[in-house]
């Protein structure tokens, strides 16, 4: 009795197609095929021999092989002997001292004109701007007055910086051509180097009388004589040397005054 009431409430309660007979096969649940879908390998397996779905044709380009050696890769780019990263090698390279505008014979050519006021000055060299002499030069002018008990570094700086500013203004208006600062600063410092040696008597002899007045007078001279001769070669001022002569003779005069008194 009770065992039939329990098989209506069961065939009652829900309608499905499965049914007792098919126990031999998996539950279909409705589907119409019934076949075992794990032998025939639709899951868990996979077909490696079939191109991959998702790469774009043309984006991806086919690998070359790479031909080099281990820890040697072949260099994409050879530079060609004119388009070296260094250019020339370091024999054409120029000095140093070149490089920083210090040319001893240069140096040499400009002290030989000041010392000898009648040589024919080359306007070329004479036009660069070389200030390793004529740092020098005050440089030494400072240390002979240092020897005779006077510390002028100051006045010998000061006094160069201002007659350098005063003469570059007046050339630049007397010559057609124009001249640059640096120029004159150099013209006028190699032609300090006389006034080194009447500094020089100042320290063996006594320049307070005649004989100082007269070597006074000469190395001014000499110093205003050599650079008017520089510039009017170097600006092409032909006919104007004493123009020239007389600020240069101002300037030279305080130099004097300073190694005298």
């Amino acid at each position: 009795m009770s065992g039939s009431g329990f098989d209506n409430l069961n065939t009652d309660f829900y309608q499905s197609s499965y049914s007792v007979d098919d126990q031999g096969q998996p539950a279909g649940y409705g589907y119409s095929n019934t076949e075992d879908p794990y032998k025939q390998g639709q899951y868990g397996q996979y077909d490696y021999s079939q191109p991959m779905g998702y790469a774009a044709p043309g984006m991806m380009q086919p690998q070359q092989p790479y031909t080099g050696q281990i820890y040697q890769p072949t260099p994409a780019f050879t530079p060609s002997p004119t388009q070296s990263m260094y250019g020339s090698s370091f024999d054409d390279e120029p000095p140093l001292l070149e490089e920083l505008g210090i040319n001893f014979d240069h140096i040499w050519q400009k002290t030989l004109t000041v010392l000898h006021p009648m040589k024919a000055a080359d306007g070329n060299i004479m036009n660069e701007t070389d200030l390793a002499g004529p740092m020098v030069f005050c440089l030494a002018f400072g240390a002979t007055l240092l020897l005779t008990g006077k510390i002028q570094f100051g006045y010998v700086y000061g006094i160069s910086a201002i007659g350098c500013l005063g003469m570059y203004c007046l050339l630049n208006l007397m010559s057609m051509t124009g001249v640059s600062f640096g120029c004159v600063a150099s013209v006028l410092g190699y032609c300090l180097l006389p006034m080194i040696l009447l500094a020089s008597f100042g320290v063996i002899l006594s320049l307070q009388g005649m004989f100082g007045i007269i070597i006074a007078a000469t190395i001014i001279g000499w110093c205003s004589f050599s650079a008017s001769k520089i510039f009017i070669s170097a600006l092409a001022m032909d006919g104007q040397q004493l123009l020239v002569a007389y600020p240069c003779a101002l300037l030279y005069g305080v130099f004097a005054l300073i190694s005298v008194f």
